[in-house]
């Protein structure tokens, strides 16, 4: 049998009446006590909670310009960044992929690197205000190595479709072939040869400049569904 649950009910008779006022006034009595006695507590700890609160912003504006200098001090120092053709034969896959992260940084995008196993044809991801998203595939390999059609592809079909990219380019220290060339130049996947590469990195060249970058295109409007 279910147990009912015990409901309030309303005094009756003036006895009852008397006590449930005798009740509520002691209630209020003790709230009004509590009330005092944290209002007592507050004012004596608040120098100690005003000198806390005075640290606390002294120390997030610490902090700020602390950051503020180390970003600073980072951005003049990508600004004049260099990479020799030298340093960049000497590098292993990974440290390439970093280092064309920093020459996209230096130029101006916001860029980072995402080089990994299952990266589906994107090592480096930049975005721009004005141009929009980059892709770059890095190809670390000998200078005598050349980069064929297959890369071209497969960048092609991942840039756009996966990464959401307005700019796919793919980027060696050695050379590309022929057809490699030719098919990225009509299908619009941009690439970087090891002369090219010697202009963005050693010279200082800008990417966007380098391969004349032409800013994002507008949105698109959307379809309306058909009724």
């Amino acid at each position: 049998m279910a147990r009912r649950t015990p409901r309030l009910r309303k005094p009756r008779g003036h006895g009852e009446q008397a006590a449930a006022a005798v009740v509520a006034c002691a209630v209020l009595w003790l709230l009004a006590r509590m009330a005092e006695a944290a209002w007592r507590a507050a004012s004596r700890a608040w120098p100690w909670i005003a000198a806390l609160a005075a640290a606390a912003v002294v120390y997030g504006a610490w902090r700020m310009l602390r950051n503020a200098r180390a970003r600073r001090i980072r951005a003049q120092a990508l600004s004049r960044l260099r990479l020799s053709l030298a340093e960049i034969d000497a590098m292993d896959d990974q440290a390439f992929e970093f280092a064309l992260r920093n020459l996209l940084l230096r130029d101006g995008w916001v860029a980072r690197r995402v080089g990994r196993q299952g990266d589906q044809a994107a090592d480096v991801i930049g975005q721009d205000r004005q141009r929009g998203r980059i892709v770059l595939q890095a190809k670390h390999t000998k200078v005598a190595g050349k980069v064929g059609s297959s890369v071209m592809y497969q960048v092609k079909g991942t840039a756009g479709p996966v990464h959401g990219a307005h700019h796919a380019v793919v980027i060696t220290n050695g050379s590309f072939t022929r057809d490699a060339r030719a098919w990225g130049e009509r299908h619009h996947v941009h690439w970087v040869d090891r002369d090219r590469l010697r202009r963005w990195a050693e010279h200082g060249t800008p990417l966007q400049d380098l391969l004349n970058l032409p800013n994002r295109p507008a949105r698109r409007p959307a379809l309306r569904r058909a009724a």
